[in-house]
């Protein structure tokens, strides 16, 4: 899962990257409303962490051009304690949710969970795929009870497919989900991953679509002869 962070604080702003990458996701970040508005206009984000009192443009604006220009990707705003008004004007320029500063990194980290399992049909932290747990609070994950140990980029890429379980997912789609702006992408490597997340599992719940991608499903039952 790929997110923006945009927040003129560059001590906060490198302690959200540093923490929601610890957390398994890819991070870019944006100092800015110009430079939030521009990353959030042409790369595809699952998710932004959003500060309303930016230089430049102001989060509020930022948030409005981004839905105008039909944007839906979740946002999550930062507004100051005593500024109600900016968490009415935030919802109202299609914010999803809000976090006030100061704050805890794991209220942040929660918040952000909620929203992208919202946003992409999931009710709970804990997402199943036939045999395979993947827990989202802890960047766990579980074959038949038995935990299963990752890298970033192969859990990245394993918890992007079972958000969207049962959805063909393009290699381009990965590419640009599983990455910040500044790897070097390489849609071969996607294919590696596959590959490595197959063996590790040992269940086939990552099916390949010939021309199109990989859907994660749950396995076919054995047939009855």
């Amino acid at each position: 899962m790929r997110l923006l962070v945009v927040e003129d604080d560059r001590d906060l702003n490198r302690q959200l990257v540093s923490a929601l990458e610890d957390a398994g996701y890819a991070v870019d970040k944006a100092f800015d409303g110009e430079e939030g508005h521009f990353l959030g206009d042409t790369e595809p984000y699952d998710g932004v962490i959003l500060d309303m009192g930016l230089p430049r443009i102001d989060g509020i604006r930022v948030l409005e051009k981004w839905r105008r220009d039909g944007r839906r990707m979740p946002v999550l705003i930062l507004t100051a304690r005593d500024r109600w008004s900016e968490k009415v004007q935030g919802f109202d320029a299609g914010a999803d949710d809000y976090v006030t500063k100061p704050f805890h990194m794991e209220e942040v980290l929660a918040r952000l969970r909620a929203l992208l399992r919202r946003a992409a049909g999931h009710a709970t932290s804990e997402l199943t795929c036939g045999p395979v747990l993947l827990d989202t609070r802890s960047s766990r994950v579980v074959v038949d009870g038995s935990a299963v140990r990752l890298t970033s980029h192969e859990y990245r890429l394993l918890a992007y497919l079972m958000h969207h379980q049962g959805r063909v997912v393009s290699r381009t789609e990965l590419v640009e989900h599983l990455y910040d702006q500044d790897f070097d992408r390489d849609s071969n490597t996607i294919e590696v991953f596959v590959g490595r997340l197959r063996k590790k599992l040992g269940v086939e719940i990552i099916q390949t679509v010939r021309g199109l991608g990989y859907i994660a499903a749950p396995p076919e039952p054995p047939s009855k002869r």
